[in-house]
């Protein structure tokens, strides 16, 4: 066995907005390596359409502080409100930081960066939406990460494109290095560094319909979780409200910001109903409920399992310029006009609020006492500052990324100088080394293909917008069977060079321990909160439920412990919109 050793002071997984905006700081200090399973510009960030969020008032009088207070408000309070005010207040800087990169903004008729409003911001604490998100026509995610990979390549931070990790190595509590797989040759990689900061983005491919990208996994979250470590409120996973029917691909926000409207099977704006102040711009957590909603009591479309988005009334002019992406999107895969006709929209997989739980420097958590693994960070989709707590407001996602990208950087940098070199010892290597060929021999019964399928279809039955205790009990009993019948997988290819049946068989492994890890969190947290809808416990439980959930593997299977949510200045309240 051939190992290829590399040494870096900071090691990057992940090529999305977080990893690139934590590397653009790091190379400032030290070498720094970026491991991305994709071309780094092929990041699941190019995915974001609508905008990225910051109370610039270059078209409504705004306000951080109002930012703030919707955040946490659409958090269901239930987000760290520290975290948030410093997300929301370093907003403004931020945009003008990335505007000053290159990213090509829209523009006002002024010159100033566009504005558009989005769900669930609004000026002076609710009265009414307000243009917050900043964009680049209906594709924000894509002229962001193209820019901030630019500044990378010029700084000279090394990319390692089409590498599959396969071992965060932590031990003595102090982060060594990890090991990975180079997809192209099939030959193993150890990294050795003083630190890691994990930016692998989300794991929505554990649903059947999903906007996340195939790569979408969330094996970096399962690598950790296995080795003992915490994930926080794994329960919170969002459905965008529209995505196309059928397949999932998503139709962003920003076109109900542009004027688009929801209407059911009788022809009625059916929000009036359910948020009587900003309709069609409430929270997604909300407008998913309402649309299910209105599917179960027969409104749907001629009584069928969708809802129509409709911008016909929206000028033409309008959606060339602002929505081009998602006009495109309708006409390919749905034969569809938006200015002639509505689209067929469903609510899907969109965005985990849980993940690896950090404090707001990015410094990984190992335990509800804020203790942390020396040298270990995350940022992005993965981590869990808690920003977003119950319910992610729209266009928070990308601020997220580039805020706290930057500060887990940031730290990881002055904390270099008193870091150690990692060593990943060789019994480690020998143990990973191991597991890969046992997969790449499999010769059971059972394909990946059909366990995969029938675990994002249970997860989407039993675990999605709405659930209830006997589902998820009867889910958990199907995972277990689930991983009885992955230890009998058969894998028909066994060579080295692009063996993507054995980075299959990689991710679905890791897909099933998270899918097991949300459906717990679910069935434990006994009331409805943000995207976690429990139909047999309908009503907020603040007093039993204002806490964050920190989920640990043990002997015993998954056990529980909780943090209490930090809250500073707004106070819990009834979330009416």
């Amino acid at each position: 066995m051939e190992i290829n050793k590399h040494y870096f002071d900071t090691v990057i997984i992940g090529s999305g907005l977080a990893g690139c905006r934590a590397a653009i700081e790091c190379i400032n200090t030290g070498s720094v390596a970026v491991l991305s399973k994709l071309y780094p510009t092929r990041s699941h960030s190019t995915a974001a359409q609508g905008g990225i969020g910051a109370a610039l008032g270059n078209e409504e009088p705004d306000s951080p502080e109002w930012h703030t207070y919707d955040t946490v408000k659409g958090s269901d309070f239930l987000g760290d409100q520290d975290a948030i005010e410093i997300m929301c207040y370093d907003a403004i800087p931020t945009i003008i930081e990335l505007e000053h990169m290159g990213v090509p903004f829209s523009r006002t008729p002024e010159g100033k960066i566009a504005q558009r409003r989005f769900g669930g911001h609004t000026r002076d604490f609710g009265a009414a939406p307000v243009r917050r998100a900043c964009y680049s026509a209906d594709r924000t995610g894509h002229a962001v990460l193209f820019a901030l990979y630019e500044q990378c390549q010029l700084r000279g931070v090394r990319f390692f494109q089409e590498f599959q990790v396969l071992d965060i190595v932590v031990e003595n509590n102090s982060v060594q290095g990890i090991i990975a797989v180079n997809i192209k040759d099939g030959s193993l990689h150890v990294f050795e560094s003083k630190a890691v900061i994990i930016a692998s983005g989300g794991y929505g491919k554990i649903f059947k319909v999903t906007s996340n990208a195939y790569a979408s996994t969330g094996e970096c979250l399962s690598m950790l979780f296995r080795q003992g470590l915490p994930l926080e409120d794994m329960e919170f996973f969002q459905f965008h409200p529209t995505g196309l029917y059928g397949l999932g691909i998503l139709i962003t926000e920003g076109a109900r910001g542009e004027g688009g409207i929801l209407i059911n099977g009788k022809g009625e704006r059916f929000m009036e109903r359910y948020a009587p102040t900003i309709k069609d711009l409430a929270p997604r957590d909300m407008v998913s409920r309402a649309i299910l909603t209105e599917i179960r009591e027969g409104r749907g479309i001629n009584g069928k399992d969708y809802v129509y988005l409709d911008l016909r009334h929206v000028d033409k002019k309008i959606l060339e310029e602002r929505l081009p992406e998602i006009t495109t999107f309708s006409k390919i895969y749905m034969g569809i006009d938006p200015s002639e006709a509505p689209i067929p929209v469903v609510p899907t997989a969109h965005y985990a609020m849980g993940g690896i739980p950090t404090d707001i420097d990015g410094r990984v958590l190992k335990d509800v006492d804020g203790s942390v693994i020396y040298g270990l960070f995350a940022a992005g989709e993965c981590a869990c500052v808690s920003v977003h707590g119950a319910n992610r407001l729209g266009c928070n996602s990308l601020l997220d990324t580039v805020v706290f990208g930057r500060r887990a950087g940031k730290t990881a940098t002055q904390m270099l100088k008193d870091m150690q070199k990692g060593r990943v010892k060789k019994d480690r290597i020998d143990k990973t080394f191991e597991e890969i060929e046992n997969l790449r021999n499999a010769k059971g019964k059972e394909s990946i293909a059909s366990i995969r399928k029938d675990l994002q279809t249970t997860m989407m039955d039993k675990c999605s917008v709405f659930r209830i205790e006997k589902e998820l009990k009867e889910l958990l009993v199907e995972l277990e069977d689930l991983k009885t019948r992955f230890k009998e997988i058969s894998l028909t290819d066994r060579s080295k060079t692009f063996n993507t049946e054995l980075l299959e068989a990689i991710e679905l492994s890791h897909m099933i321990t998270l899918s097991e890890v949300v459906a717990q969190s679910a069935l434990v947290r006994t009331e409805s909160r943000g995207a976690h809808c429990r139909e047999d416990y309908p009503n907020r439980d603040d007093e039993n439920w204002l806490k964050h959930t920190f989920a640990f593997k043990s002997d015993r299977g998954i056990t529980f412990k909780y943090k209490p949510v930090k809250i500073t200045r707004f106070k819990p309240e009834e979330r009416k919109y």
